[in-house]
């Protein structure tokens, strides 16, 4: 039988949207775009920080670029790879938001693990990222500095996690700490309170990243040098 114009039609437009699922139907591919969400990076640094060999890593971005949702750039030897558009960042959000209103187990995994750490919050996520915005608190950054230099939440102090335990005396003790990283499913802010606490600070995990404040349209900084006192 032959295919009427509107459903050849209808079959064209959603064999293109669902290349958009295909793009993201792997953890891996998630994790590459998240980690991308946060700035650009060559396959060599992406593949290290999702713990994935460089050969698996590029064949994850090629797919990712072939759904348009990353571009690349020629840096000299390197190929760095960036999200394709703003748009991505909103994809992300939705699709972990989505995730988490109709997937128990999300919420399952994730509190198991804050639980199995002793850092689940005193205080909720909301009044948290309330004190954040107000300046109540001593944010901290715990991201490596390339990512902060992208693009930080205002106010927030730079100190990698690596560098944290001998770089405590940068942060006012008798300030309430909320440290955040790349978003929910990323552990470094889990770490970095762990330490605070145990040094005798009173320090949250805000579970909000830079993505989560620019897809509601907050607004961020980029900065040359994190040291305190020397934001813009």
């Amino acid at each position: 039988m032959e295919m009427s114009a509107s459903r050849q039609f209808k079959q064209a437009a959603y064999t293109q949207l669902a290349r958009i699922g295909k793009a993201l139907a792997a953890p891996a591919r998630l994790e590459l775009l998240e980690l991308l969400c946060q700035g650009p990076r060559t396959v060599e640094a992406l593949a290290q920080l999702a713990g994935i060999s460089v050969a698996n890593a590029s064949q994850h971005l090629r797919l990712l670029h072939s759904a348009r949702l990353v571009e690349t750039t020629k840096r000299g030897l390197f190929v760095e790879y960036r999200i394709g558009d703003e748009k991505v960042l909103g994809l992300m959000h939705a699709v972990r938001e989505l995730a988490e209103s109709r997937l128990a187990e999300i919420k399952q995994v994730t509190a198991s693990f804050l639980k199995s750490r002793d850092v689940l919050e005193e205080v909720s996520g909301e009044e948290l990222t309330r004190r954040v915005r107000q300046g109540e608190v001593t944010v901290l950054d715990v991201r490596p500095q390339e990512e902060y230099q992208a693009g930080h939440i205002p106010g927030a102090l730079s100190i990698p996690l690596s560098e944290l335990r001998k770089r405590l005396s940068e942060l006012p003790k008798k300030r309430e700490v909320v440290a955040y990283c790349r978003g929910p499913y990323c552990v470094m802010a889990v770490e970095a309170v762990q330490l605070l606490r145990k040094a005798g600070y009173r320090a949250y995990r805000m579970e909000q990243g830079v993505v989560d404040w620019r897809v509601r349209g907050w607004r961020i900084e980029k900065a040359r040098d994190s040291r305190p006192g020397a934001h813009p």
